[in-house]
């Protein structure tokens, strides 16, 4: 008999306190009476076995984005980050871009001479821990660790597009040694967050994608980034941690590569990808995680109608968490709880089966 839903699970027993991430507030979500730990549920998902709901990692996972992290504050909110990279801050997109006609790099080739690796030894992390996250990562939740800027996007940060897409065809053995001891720069980084942060994920962003198409061939993937990321999502795996690939863009031609390479999970773009083809074919060994923005415009109902065909589509697969956002201030129904109730009803159906 399948453990059946109680609307006493949404009764709120407490709070938790939010750490922001992507340059947003620090915050204040509920904490509900839930049958099991948000976490659980979670490894649930992660692990391939049946989560009794849909994760909603907003409310239920504490997401970790340090601003001891140069590139932390760069990329959210402006200014140079750990390679030098000047970064301005949009305020339309609420987002920071690399500053119009800099460069870091002079040639690829030249990264030995002209770059500097930064020194994670010399940042006080356990400082930055005990002020700034300790006692509010809580031990019931998920904690994941955000990395941005992942090989792909380094590469075209430090020079331009135009010219890394050359050097992709042209410099195979150049990016190799860079992207060696980049991959080592992020291990130390990673043993950073399982051991003063007590990540149990890794979410590491590269995205390799336009609206419609992958960047580059999946060939170039698999001679260049293939063996990278198995040398980071092994590292993550030896230190007890999950790790998922945020990569925006129409990818779906890679995901047998980011399987390949390791990744237990993917965080993409819902507009440039067919979430349900991609989960109904790749599902079993990719789970998906999303940002599921409920727009401003859309009525209540249809809004819960939305959640809804997510949870058909997706979330019974127990392979789906998401991000919920509901952009919309004074909806008068709660999503967040709606999209608990109904995943909760719908996946205890079908463990009844």
């Amino acid at each position: 008999m399948a453990f059946q839903f109680n609307e006493e699970e949404l009764k709120v027993i407490g709070e938790y306190s939010m750490p922001g991430i992507y340059g947003a507030p620090d915050t204040i979500v509920p904490k509900y009476n839930y049958p099991i730990t948000p976490k659980e549920n979670m490894l649930r998902m992660l692990r391939g076995e049946m989560p009794l709901w849909v994760p909603n990692q907003t409310i239920e996972n504490n997401a970790i984005q340090p601003l001891v992290m140069d590139d932390a504050r760069a990329r959210n909110f402006g200014g140079t980050d750990w390679f030098g990279i000047e970064w301005v801050y949009e305020p339309l997109t609420k987002a920071a871009m690399v500053k119009p006609g800099f460069r870091r790099l002079s040639d690829i080739t030249e990264w030995r001479n002209e770059l500097t690796f930064p020194d994670l030894s010399k940042i006080d992390w356990q400082k930055d821990y005990e002020e700034n996250f300790k006692g509010r990562i809580a031990e019931d939740r998920l904690s994941y660790f955000v990395i941005v800027n992942g090989l792909f996007e380094r590469t075209a940060d430090l020079t331009s597009f135009e010219d890394t897409f050359c050097y992709l065809l042209e410099e195979p053995e150049e990016l190799t040694a860079f992207y060696d001891k980049l991959v080592d720069w992020h291990i130390e980084l990673f043993k950073i967050a399982k051991e003063v942060y007590h990540a149990d994920m890794i979410l590491f962003h590269d995205d390799m994608g336009t609206q419609i198409n992958t960047f580059f061939s999946p060939s170039v993937y698999e001679e260049l980034f293939l063996p990278q990321y198995q040398k980071l999502t092994k590292a993550a795996h030896d230190m007890d941690m999950y790790i998922c690939l945020h990569s925006c863009g129409c990818i779906k031609t890679l995901m047998p590569l980011f399987i390949e390479a390791g990744f237990d999970a993917w965080e993409g773009q819902d507009s440039a990808n067919d979430k349900k083809a991609i989960i109904d074919e790749y599902g079993k060994d990719l789970a998906q995680c999303t940002l599921y923005i409920i727009p401003e415009d859309m009525s209540d109902e249809d809004a819960i109608a939305d959640i809804h065909k997510k949870v058909d589509e997706l979330g019974t697969t127990g392979r789906f968490a998401c991000r919920l956002r509901d952009s919309k201030v004074d909806r008068q129904v709660n999503l967040a709880e709606e999209l608990y109730r109904y995943s909760r009803i719908k996946l205890a159906e079908l463990a009844e089966k």
